[in-house]
């Protein structure tokens, strides 16, 4: 019974998902500008959202955003004057690439210079693990006290075995 129950709220956890789709109809003067628009809705970030594109969320803003794309397609816009429009208003944020400027290129270059900072701390760990232990060196001399110890500690493993 446990088993029917879950399989059931499963089912209407997956149908609740759609209904909070976005839904949102237009008629595009020809197919290419159709393409275009999900192409750019896809590039532009949610301003309130901020994890998701226009085209996936349901916010206010979003969907000003896409009624406004979609006007901007249809008024003859290329796809650079509209992202040029939305980064002048909202800022570069906007957009999921941000174009390599000097505001950017922290977040360009940062996961580059923190891969490059991992390998040389891997680097100079490693050396100093190679440079402590010399395989070449040989083992440290045992007084007659000692070898007596470790003589009497082999001859106790060979009786028990």
């Amino acid at each position: 019974m446990s088993v029917l129950r879950c399989a059931l709220v499963f089912a209407l956890v997956l149908v609740a998902g759609q209904v909070l789709a976005v839904i949102e109809t237009y008629e595009f003067s020809n197919p290419e500008l159709e393409l275009r628009y999900r192409q750019l809705s896809a590039e532009l970030r949610c301003p309130k959202c901020q994890n998701q594109n226009i085209a996936d969320s349901n916010a206010p803003i979003a969907q000003d955003l896409r009624k406004l794309l979609y006007q901007q397609l249809e008024q003859g816009s290329s796809d650079g004057e509209i992202l040029d429009y939305m980064v002048a208003r909202y800022g570069e944020f906007v957009r999921y690439r941000p174009r390599f400027s000097g505001a950017t290129a922290i977040l360009w270059l940062t996961p580059v210079l923190l891969l490059l900072a991992g390998l040389v701390v891997a680097f100079l760990t490693l050396r100093s693990r190679r440079g402590s232990v010399d395989p070449t060196a040989a083992a440290p001399e045992l007084s007659a006290d000692e070898q007596q110890q470790l003589q009497a500690l082999l001859d106790k493993t060979e009786k028990d075995s």
